[in-house]
């Protein structure tokens, strides 16, 4: 065994391997696998192993892509066979959500080049005569989709990374993991002591047990999960070719041949977990015992679906473990307390992911960064909050609704709430609906009565209405946006702006009172963040920016050394935040506070430490929402009481509290983008128009490739679409992100953010697009279909800036 390695990857399951084979393929042959049994010990084993293409998330429908492409080359590059059958996968809507659902990603899968179609009924009976197709409202093909042998795949990854220099090591279970003065790890085992420049976390089932040895906990959490493979049947067996594989996820089970047989396993609502107080260290190949009668509901709509199922034997059935995390999406990527820590844990579809996951974990390892924004697959996106009874709790409710369509706008009420401020049981007694920031309970509307929920759809739902009641309220008046939820930081000290200075991409104030907006730029380039930096003194700093990217934007803090005498600390659990915006905001405000705030006295992008309604608030002179407006941070302890001076004194000139759906709606009538929408490392500064932001003629995080990339033509532009909303679906539904564009029969790109602009009286859409100028007319296909739009040449709503500024 070696004794020193560029990577350890802990565990032998198929995204270790793939991990260990994507990084000797890009050239780190000194790395090495340490598995604790056997490869495939765990869930790799039994698993399924069906693959598919698409998925709502763009970015990971690439992923999967280019994993089902990857393993025809694996077995040519190895020999070793992984098992492939592509049949084709049929995918059937029963409602009409799914059908929107389904439309919309045939939409994608057009822009994309991916072969995703609709077919007819004649032609699904011909490729699977087995089915029922009665009841169902249109059918997709996917002709790439099917299975593959799971221990097939692992060993060919395991093949191929031995053939690059890779070493593997079974039986060799990790006991220790301890980061050394220097960063770098050493590996304890049975077998001897690995020093490694990374650690890879890709321990499956004990991705829990091996953080804990760095001192790291994991939202993590098994569950048991049954399928059966049914006895041969007949018409299966007299059939020359493999059938396609059908989800049927409006029926909540999965179905697809095995041998001459059908294999069929669903999630169903009586959900098991299991091993919560952790996984048995001598856990390997074993099952559960079967309990079919808990998957009976599902079990009788698939044989209603397929006849078939139930007319023959059970062959076999597989009860196995499964680990998840909260969203049932991997935790993926370096863990941001430590350094070189990398996490790769809770994959479900892990044999449509396993080769883009591996790829994706090489890039970031070896080049630093990603070449897609995956951050809905972020390790960063949970924090301490997301402990057991959540996680317990989210798990519960992600299994039992596996094959659910996770709607636009969609908040989950499992687990919740976490983590709440002063004033939430009086938001929740104004009728106020949350919705969850990085724990954070925070107002999305304010229904007429408390208790209301949302509904859920494609098309326009209940708080469709009174979100356009306060958007018009603060337009026309005045409005009070809870914004406890932006992430706040202070730096202060000797070193504090030239810190401010080597971070962030724009010149940053050395005057006390005024504030800039400030990109921080990614490793390619491209926008890691936006910021609002303030300088409240000489040596004092205060930083504003996305809540939800706390914890990932740590990651880039780190990289540049407090100067000495200089400290960095996050405020967002101690303090609070409204934005008051609107054109009769200055006179709300004026009434609660004795400084002036005339625009000669307060003009835009400048800050004051002020008293409002007798609390010490420290007041910018922003808004997201591109009207004149105030942030007011205060202590935490100060919250409530700002908050019922504000709206007490609003009342009489007809303020009114404003939810974060609002806000969307207020800021694409401006044209503003958003970290995590708009603003990704995947955009370029000029791509987004943030490009007089960056200043080259300074030092600053990751400026060589804000450099390299900003002296490109750019690739697409930020535009501002508006949707005619006269066609029949498109003035029932507006578009929310991710719907494809087209220009001329050509995919020309793709909605990042879409909303209704109360205030103008217009569907609006911002998204990026290639070569399509403004003016031009585009189709937006909204609800999967095509729909007339234009590309706006300004923002609809005061397109100079003059109530900003006013």
């Amino acid at each position: 065994m070696r004794t020193h390695a560029q990577a350890v990857v802990i565990g032998g399951g198929v995204i270790g391997c793939s991990i260990l084979y994507h990084l000797a393929r890009a050239g780190w042959t000194d790395v090495v696998l340490l598995e604790r049994d056997e490869l495939t010990s765990g869930s790799t084993w039994h698993a399924a192993a069906n693959i598919h293409g698409l998925h709502d998330n763009t970015n990971i429908s690439r992923i999967q892509h280019y994993t089902m492409q990857l393993y025809r080359e694996l077995e040519q590059e190895t020999g070793q066979g992984c098992g492939v059958f592509q049949p084709g996968s049929l995918y059937l809507a029963q409602t009409e959500a799914r059908e929107h659902q389904l439309r919309l990603q045939a939409a994608k899968a057009r822009l994309y080049g991916m072969n995703f179609h609709e077919i007819g009924r004649d032609e699904a009976e011909r490729l699977h005569p087995l089915v029922d197709f009665e009841g169902v409202r249109c059918i997709m093909y996917e002709p790439d989709g099917g299975n593959v042998d799971p221990s097939g795949v692992t060993a060919a990854y395991a093949a191929g990374a031995r053939a690059r220099g890779a070493e593997i090591h079974r039986f060799a279970p990790v006991t220790a993991t301890e980061q050394m003065p220097d960063g770098t790890w050493l590996v304890r085992t049975e077998k001897g002591d690995i020093r490694a420049d990374w650690v890879v976390n890709a321990a499956g089932l004990w991705g829990r047990e091996v953080a804990r040895m760095a001192g790291i906990e994991l939202p993590l959490q098994p569950t048991e999960h049954q399928y059966f493979v049914t006895e041969t049947i007949p018409e299966i067996a007299a059939i020359d070719r493999r059938l396609p594989s059908v989800a049927d996820r409006d029926g909540e089970y999965y179905l697809r041949q095995e041998g001459q047989g059908l294999l069929v396993g669903a999630y169903e609502r009586d959900v098991r977990l299991w091993a919560e107080e952790g996984t048995p260290g001598g856990f390997g190949h074993e099952l559960f015992a079967d309990d079919l009668e808990r998957i009976e509901e599902n079990m009788m709509r698939a044989i209603e679906r397929v006849p078939a199922v139930g007319e023959a034997g059970i062959k076999r059935v597989i009860n196995g473990p499964m680990i998840w995390s909260p969203d049932a999406n991997v935790l993926f990527g370096p863990v941001p307390e430590l350094s070189n820590y990398f996490c790769a844990n809770g994959i479900i579809p892990g044999f449509s992911q396993s080769g883009g996951m591996g790829l994706m974990a090489a890039q970031w390892i070896t080049e630093g960064e990603m070449r897609h924004d995956l951050f809905a697959w972020d390790v960063a996106r949970f924090g301490a909050w997301a402990g057991p009874a959540f996680t317990r709790a989210r798990v519960r409710d992600q299994y039992a609704h596996r094959f659910a369509i996770h709607f636009p706008n969609e908040e989950r009420a499992a687990g919740r709430p976490v983590r709440t401020r002063p004033v939430y049981d009086t938001q929740k007694a104004m009728g106020a609906v949350f919705g969850l920031n990085y724990g954070w309970e925070h107002p999305l509307w304010f229904a007429d009565a408390p208790g209301t929920e949302d509904t859920l759809g494609f098309t326009r739902q209940n708080w469709w209405a009174p979100v356009g009641e306060e958007a018009r309220a603060l337009r026309e008046r005045a409005g009070v946006i809870d914004i406890s939820n932006f992430a706040k930081y202070r730096v202060a000290g000797p070193g504090a702006h030239d810190w401010c200075e080597a971070v962030f991409a724009n010149r940053i104030p050395a005057e006390p009172g005024r504030s800039c907006l400030a990109p921080l730029i990614g490793k390619r380039g491209g926008i890691a963040g936006d910021f609002t930096v303030t300088c409240l003194a000489p040596e004092e700093y205060w930083i504003i920016g996305s809540g939800l990217a706390e914890r990932y934007h740590s990651r880039f803090f780190r990289e540049v050394p407090l100067p000495a005498g200089t400290v960095f600390e996050s405020l967002t659990d101690s303090h609070c935040g409204f934005n008051v915006a609107g054109p009769e905001s200055r006179a709300l405000l004026q009434r609660l506070t004795g400084a002036s705030l005339a625009t000669p006295d307060f003009p835009f992008l400048r800050s004051k430490r002020i008293e409002v309604a007798g609390v010490e608030v420290t007041a910018l002179r922003v808004s997201f929402t591109g009207d004149l407006g105030w942030e007011l941070h205060c202590r935490e302890d100060d919250q409530l009481r700002l908050y019922e001076a504000l709206l007490e004194e609003g009342r009489a000139l007809g303020a009114a509290p404003v939810g974060s759906r609002a806000l969307m709606s207020l800021r694409i009538e401006k044209g503003y983008g958003s970290w995590g929408r708009e603003y990704s490392p995947e955009y370029w500064p000029q791509e987004v128009g943030l490009e007089r932001l960056v200043k080259l003629d300074k030092p600053f995080l990751n400026r060589d490739a804000a450099a390299e990339t900003m002296g490109r033509p750019a690739r697409e532009a930020l535009r501002l679409i508006e949707i005619d909303h006269a066609a029949a679906e498109a003035s029932r539904a507006d578009a929310t992100g991710g719907e494809p564009v087209f220009h001329e029969g050509r995919g020309a790109g793709r909605v990042t953010s879409g909303a209704y602009g109360y205030a103008v009286g217009r569907s609006l859409a911002l998204g990026f697009l290639d070569g399509v100028a403004p003016g031009a007319e585009v189709e937006v296909m909204l609800l999967g279909r095509p729909h007339p739009a234009r590309v706006l040449p300004q923002a609809p709503f005061d397109p100079q800036g003059a109530r900003l500024r006013a």
